[in-house]
């Protein structure tokens, strides 16, 4: 994984601005703390920062090949992991590679392939590949949004790169935040719409999507999309195949030249990968595989069970480390240092994030990156699966609104009268709207899988995409490279078109999931009910974020006053959130995340001077 970023300008001479370009390549440092590279001439800079994880001694970057006369500057970011048969391809054609870094075969399958390279790839990418000879930039994203990729226009420039930090550095792009941003960051926050950052002069490239920049100026067109077909496996050959795909995704991304390790919660996703992985390394000889996993200072005295978490992992980890023989290390956070790191967690994503979620994965990553690079997560299968309670509470799934937000009308009395202009709910319907209605569907869906459909592409489009920004963010904040199985674009695919009877077999979350997998993992993992990423418990991190908090309060410079009510504000401290009988976003924003959130909005205001329009 690495960092990229580029400044085009086919009019003016570029190279001369070198304090732009170095500060907007500094800004890459945390995302590749191993080596650096730029390519500059007079109208194109690309830059990039590395963190190596396949062929150290030949990936670096920006990468130059000249084939047929023409010449080719890549910087990427990301994995493939069907490497190997790509460049089987590539060979076939004559192509001779220098080593076995994927770098080198992205580049040569856009030489061969150009712009449908795309097609071919499975993995996590954001590259940009710029032609010499015809003076044009290619550009493109994952298909499930893994990897980051945000740009601006502006007049004859184009400016791209990995964070939103790296773009506002360059004097092309403002800090400057709408009204339209402020509802962003208030209604939609801490998720965003697709497409869309807080910032007017910041979009971000949306999965499966690409593009070019010429002389002729920006294209964008999206490449990959889920389809609706019907769905003609038996539920036994849904399983084998759910369960082939996944242990081929997770077998897939067990490369690595560096230390590779896997997150274990005891949960259903984590525990899977971890097994396959723990198997995988025995029958290649390798050493015994490695599984972390995250707690908190005195949560197991102050941790209350609900609908949300149920139980705590402890047991459950220990029940998967004596199934796969792993060497377990647990990370336990002190809860200060959580609410304290809420700051560097605002200076990771660029905008407020999930509170204490994000923090504390911060913190998380920090501590694994000690010893390994790589480490394998569970992410997005909840997604993927059914495995959120929105999926099996009826009113909840009927409900016409995001299922994991709510509380609109509360959260738009925290906005300044005089910036909420239009109808907030019409704001956040419009959005919700707009995503089911672009969900595939088949003539003969039932209303249930229509649906299911339909949630499918909320959770995919929105709250898959906040939960992969922020592991991004948090990680390569460390330098430390995450990759989620789960997220394979064939189990993207395969999945969409699973009836819902199946996927929720036996009336639980993940049903059909749980059933692939049973035998394989012990049945107190595959009958376990779904707990989410844990969060603290302890009375320490609320009384921090409190008092945190209040120091903002009493501040009258405090920038969070330019864009919120000071009076609906100064309650929301006080109550501690609890006006909020549903959680802000998803089920772990409760009280506590919710002050700690208000905090991330003044820190984030405050540390990237963001200028309201």
């Amino acid at each position: 994984m690495c960092g990229i970023a580029g400044w085009l300008n086919y009019d003016e001479n570029i190279s001369r601005n070198e304090r732009v370009i170095e500060k907007m390549w500094d800004t890459l440092r945390r995302r590749g703390p191993d080596s650096s590279g730029k390519y500059i001439e007079e109208n194109v800079c690309l830059l990039h920062r590395r963190l190596a994880v396949v062929d150290i001694k030949n990936g670096n970057q920006p990468m130059i090949k000249t084939v047929g006369g023409k010449t080719y500057i890549i910087v990427y970011n990301g994995e493939l992991y069907n490497t190997n048969r790509i460049r089987e391809a590539l060979e076939a054609e004559n192509y001779e590679f220098e080593g076995h870094s994927d770098t080198e075969v992205l580049l040569y399958s856009y030489i061969e392939w150009g712009e449908r390279c795309v097609e071919r790839f499975n993995g996590i990418y954001a590259f940009a590949i710029y032609d010499k000879d015809e003076r044009k930039l290619f550009f493109a994203r994952d298909r499930a949004g893994v990897k980051p990729f945000f740009y601006n226009i502006s007049g004859r420039d184009f400016v791209f790169g990995s964070e939103i930090k790296t773009l506002l550095e360059n004097p092309c792009v403002s800090r400057d935040v709408s009204r339209e941003g402020v509802a962003e960051v208030f209604l939609i926050g801490p998720g965003r719409t697709p497409g869309a950052t807080a910032f007017c002069d910041v979009e971000e490239l949306c999965p499966g999507w690409c593009g070019t920049f010429t002389e002729s100026g920006l294209s964008v067109w999206q490449y990959w999309k889920l389809e609706a077909h019907e769905h003609t496996d038996s539920f036994d050959e849904t399983c084998d195949k759910i369960r082939f795909l996944l242990e081929d995704s997770i077998s897939r991304q067990l490369v690595s030249d560096v230390p590779l390790c896997c997150f274990l919660s005891g949960g259903l996703d984590s525990s899977i990968i971890s097994s396959v992985a723990a198997r995988k390394f025995r029958e290649e000889g390798r050493e015994k595989l490695v599984t972390y996993s995250v707690d908190y200072v005195d949560n197991d005295k102050y941790f209350q069970a609900n609908s949300f978490q149920p139980n705590r992992d402890d047991y459950f980890i220990d029940l998967m480390v004596n199934d796969i023989n792993s060497d377990h290390r647990k990370v336990i956070l002190d809860n200060k240092s959580v609410a304290n790191a809420l700051d560097d967690a605002v200076l990771a994503r660029d905008l407020p994030g999930m509170a204490d979620v994000d923090s504390s994965l911060l913190l998380f990553c920090r501590a694994v990156k000690h010893t390994h690079t790589v480490v394998l997560s569970g992410e997005c299968s909840d997604e993927i699966f059914g495995g959120y309670p929105w999926y099996h509470n009826p009113k909840v799934l009927n409900r016409d609104d995001f299922p994991w937000g709510g509380n609109t009308e509360l959260k738009a009395k925290l906005i300044s009268s005089e910036l909420l202009t239009f109808d907030p709910n019409d704001f956040v319907r419009q959005r919700y709207l707009d995503t089911i209605n672009s969900a595939p569907k088949l003539s003969g869906d039932s209303d249930v899988d229509r649906r299911i459909r339909e949630m499918y592409i909320l959770n995919i489009n929105w709250f898959m995409q906040t939960l992969l920004d922020r592991k991004d963010r948090m990680s390569m904040y460390s330098g430390l490279e995450v990759r989620v199985p789960f997220c394979d674009h064939r189990i993207l695919e395969y999945a969409y078109n699973i009836p819902w009877d199946v996927k929720s077999c036996g009336g639980r979350e993940k049903g059909m999931l749980r059933r692939a997998f049973s035998g394989i993992l012990p049945d107190e993992i595959t009958e376990r009910k779904k707990s989410p990423y844990p969060k603290t418990h302890n009375p320490v991190y609320m009384r921090a974020v409190t008092e945190k908090m209040k120091n903002v309060i009493k501040n009258p410079a405090s920038p969070i006053f330019e864009i919120a009510d000071r009076k609906n504000l100064e309650s929301l401290v006080e109550s501690g959130g609890s006006e909020f009988k549903v959680p802000w976003y998803g089920q772990l924003m409760d009280g506590p995340q919710i002050l700690a959130y208000m905090y991330m909005i003044n820190s984030w205001m405050q540390e990237y001077k963001v200028n309201i329009v």
